[in-house]
């Protein structure tokens, strides 16, 4: 009998596992606007950001990370990585905020969007020669933008379609995104519809440059806001928070501002002794405040 017990709590736990990582196809077949894409993802972890990344994603899917039923509360946060619309920065800007918002009882979606076809296997390599130009690099990105936008409509779509599945309450849906990734939030944030409507939104440095983004135009139902970054951001990135919690503020929409003093582009989920090191603490008190922490 006692064998039988472990063996059933040992099968419960690895189908936990499994579900906890459970990776879905955002769409049937190709996906809208890339059918004629033929590469296939891919990982480097030999690079000058000397991080694993993600490129060539094709076919965007969503991993779920989902909190031990004792801890969920029936919110949840799709995560986009950032990477310059070429790489995703699938762990200190995906997976270790899905973790860390199992934690608190949120399940978490890391979002593998679209990004532009790299033609070595060191994109990172590739992207930083174009990183002097923004605007070469906007004309370059230009027509995956849109893509990968749609990518993360169709993620809280699916979501909130599967709500009942992944024990989620249909209007706790969230969207964050890093850099880029804030980008695709900020794509959806300022256009959706009731079927693909974020119920909050986090960019954390989010690139809005108007090629990327070209109508920024605050909804009448806008979603509450969180933004972060950092003062020193090395692409000059911080006024494109400050600008975007303004324009929130502005319209007498709900909005919370972290702008540190030090912490660079990319802090994501990095340890440097800064105070950018607890930014997703900041957050899961803006969750907490907000209501989306209760069960």
């Amino acid at each position: 009998m006692r064998l039988r017990v472990d063996y059933i709590l040992l099968f419960l736990l690895v189908g936990q596992l499994v579900q906890a990582q459970q990776v879905i196809r955002l769409y049937e077949g190709k996906a809208p606007g890339s059918e004629s894409w033929t590469w296939s993802e891919a990982e480097n972890t030999t690079n000058m950001f000397k991080k694993r990344v993600v490129y060539n994603v094709s076919s965007p899917t969503i991993t779920a990370y989902l909190p031990s039923p004792d801890r969920a509360n029936g919110t949840a946060v799709i995560v986009a990585p950032g990477g310059a619309f070429h790489t995703l920065s699938i762990d200190s800007e995906g997976i270790e905020v899905a973790k860390w918002l199992n934690e608190k009882g949120v399940a978490a979606f890391v979002l593998k969007y679209r990004v532009v076809h790299s033609l070595t296997n060191d994109p990172v390599a590739e992207l930083m020669p174009k990183m002097a130009d923004f605007k070469e690099l906007d004309e370059e990105n230009a027509p995956v933008i849109p893509l990968a936008i749609a990518d993360g409509k169709r993620a809280i779509e699916y979501v909130r379609q599967h709500a009942k599945e992944f024990g989620i309450t249909p209007n706790r849906i969230g969207l964050m995104g890093f850099s880029a990734g804030g980008t695709v939030t900020m794509g959806v944030g300022f256009d959706y519809t009731a079927a693909n409507r974020p119920d909050f939104l986090a960019p954390i440095y989010p690139y809005l440059g108007e090629m990327a983004i070209a109508k920024q135009v605050v909804p009448a139902d806008a979603p509450p806001l969180f933004v972060c970054a950092a003062s020193d951001d090395q692409l000059g990135l911080a006024p494109h928070s400050t600008k975007l919690y303004t324009d929130w503020l502005t319209a007498k929409k709900s909005a919370e501002l972290h702008i540190y003093l030090k912490g660079g582009h990319g802090f994501g989920m990095r340890k440097q002794n800064l105070p950018t090191d607890t930014w997703i603490d900041r957050f899961g008190d803006w969750l907490s405040f907000t209501g989306f922490l209760k069960k």
